[in-house]
């Protein structure tokens, strides 16, 4: 090992302790005896039980948030691509002022669009709906998955589309068949970004989720802290915090080479 490289190897290593400490405690403290909790005495899963038994139970809350997070998964994913194709690939009027409008809805906070997010789903009968809520979170996610699928795009050699095209491919089957396999680690980027934030998002189901029992998890977790004369569960609070983490862990560490290789899609492209 360089001795140039221990500097950064530390620096590399207290970083992941910072930001592993909080979910390592919570774990801990998941198992731990605490008063006021379900596990008083002892170490064990008390509080897990808490929290399975909460209401709908665990498994139903489990089903929501998998049902939004793979919807809009699917839908953003499917969007994002023939929007990035279309605007690496084709020529048309406006097409970079359309970049940049789409872009700058990044700037708008996405809780002032709610409401009338909320009163468009009521008119279209999607409001409460798991569906409705998987659009709204869509929504949120395109203007980056736009942006990531247009650089991967732009990195594949024009060549090979047009190779595609003069073997008798199509615009959508040159796509589907020669390009959307190219651009597979901006396709995993931006489903791993869109699935962490439809699995985590609190505020969105808050407004427009209103029945319990198709509540996602963070929202089934949030209402399960209030318990008898507003004494906060913390120990159930934990146990939902490793649960919802746990995950998210997984798939991050599952598809980190992929995650990585799709933010340097494009930094070559001369």
């Amino acid at each position: 090992m360089s001795w140039v490289r221990i500097p950064q190897n530390v620096l590399a290593g207290a970083l992941a302790i910072i930001f592993l400490f909080p979910l390592a405690w919570a774990a801990v403290a998941s198992v731990s005896p605490q008063a006021g909790t379900a596990q008083v005495d002892g170490w064990g899963f008390g509080n897990y039980e808490t929290l399975a038994n909460y209401q709908a139970g665990i498994g139903q809350y489990l089903i929501n948030s998998t049902v939004v997070s793979v919807l809009t998964v699917l839908f953003t994913l499917i969007v994002s691509v023939l929007g990035g194709y279309a605007f690496a690939m084709f020529t048309f009027p406006g097409r970079n002022v359309l970049f940049l409008v789409t872009l700058a809805i990044l700037m708008v906070p996405y809780a002032t669009l709610l409401i009338p997010l909320y009163v468009l789903l009521n008119d279209l009968g999607l409001q409460g709906s798991l569906v409705g809520l998987a659009l709204v979170l869509t929504m949120f996610q395109l203007p980056f998955a736009v942006f990531m699928m247009r650089i991967s795009f732009e990195s594949i050699p024009n060549e090979l589309r047009e190779a595609a095209l003069i073997d008798g491919c199509g615009s959508f089957r040159a796509l589907l068949h020669v390009l959307v396999p190219a651009v597979k680690p901006g396709l995993i980027t931006v489903g791993l970004f869109a699935f962490l934030a439809a699995w985590n998002d609190f505020i969105t189901p808050l407004v427009l989720i209103s029945d319990s029992d198709k509540a996602p998890l963070p929202l089934a977790v949030a209402n399960m802290r209030q318990q008898v004369m507003g004494i906060v569960d913390y120990g159930a609070t934990e146990a939902g915090v490793v649960v919802l983490a746990l995950p998210c862990v997984l798939l991050f560490l599952a598809l980190q080479r992929h995650y990585v290789r799709g933010f340097m899609s494009g930094a070559l492209k001369g």
